[in-house]
């Protein structure tokens, strides 16, 4: 798989970007991608996704060396997502009580996708807002800019609020997935160019092809909506995305 990436700071957002996003390794086979968007109306907000991106690099490490002395390798995919899920759980409770965080300071949505490169097989979590393309399909998630945060339920047992995770979308085949914060349907015209072709920001990130041969091909796609046709996220924007190296034309 080759994995591209991008971070923007929305243009209405002028002190911190409040996205974060996160690519590890977990051991030979196994990849973990989540993206973050902190909460703008609450506390510190860039912190709040930063310090679940921070914990989730922690968790993927430690699994990783783990997974290099455990005989059994049996769990399904879902069952791994879950013990990240926990593992995150447990330890935003821990920074939380540690640090004695207000449940505002922690305020921050999450798409996690685990990827398994040896079977082609994979799954995608979204808790709270954000937006996931599958080979050309986009789902949305939006609850009205409403999103109910983990944050909100760290007091909460985790198999029950795990059981009500329902925003998961399993997949195998696949050439080309995406997932990006809600910032990805923020785009507008916020300046005048000197043309006046239209384009869709999200088919032209998340689905076109173009630029593919870069390591920078979103920020390269980025610029270009920016300079070309006058557009830019409004919101904060983070998206990470996969693409099949045999789909690639040449």
């Amino acid at each position: 798989m080759n994995i591209y990436s991008a971070l923007q700071m929305g243009d209405y957002h002028t002190l911190h970007c409040e996205d974060y996003l996160l690519t590890k390794k977990i051991g030979s086979d196994l990849l973990l991608c989540a993206v973050m968007d902190g909460c703008s109306t609450a506390m510190d907000s860039h912190f709040a996704s930063a310090i679940m991106g921070k914990i989730l690099r922690k968790i993927a490490i430690e699994k990783g060396y783990r997974d290099l002395y455990e005989k059994n390798h049996t769990k399904t995919l879902d069952e791994k997502l879950k013990e990240i899920l926990q593992d995150l759980f447990e330890e935003m409770t821990f920074v939380k009580n540690r640090l004695m965080l207000d449940e505002k300071e922690l305020l921050s949505t999450l798409i996690i996708l685990l990827y398994n490169k040896k079977e082609n097989t994979g799954v995608v979590l979204s808790v709270g807002d954000g937006v996931i393309c599958i080979d050309g399909k986009i789902t949305e998630f939006d609850r009205d800019n409403k999103p109910d945060y983990l944050a909100y339920h760290l007091h909460e047992n985790f198999e029950k609020w795990y059981a009500q995770q329902h925003q998961k979308i399993f997949f195998d085949h696949i050439n080309d997935i995406s997932i990006a914060t809600d910032g990805m349907s923020t785009f507008s015209r916020i300046k005048k160019t000197d043309n006046e072709d239209h384009i869709d920001p999200l088919e032209y990130m998340m689905i076109s092809q173009s630029n593919i041969s870069t390591e920078d091909m979103l920020n390269r796609k980025l610029k270009k909506l920016e300079h070309h046709y006058g557009l830019k996220p409004t919101d904060d924007l983070a998206i990470i995305r996969l693409i099949k190296e045999c789909s690639i034309p040449l």
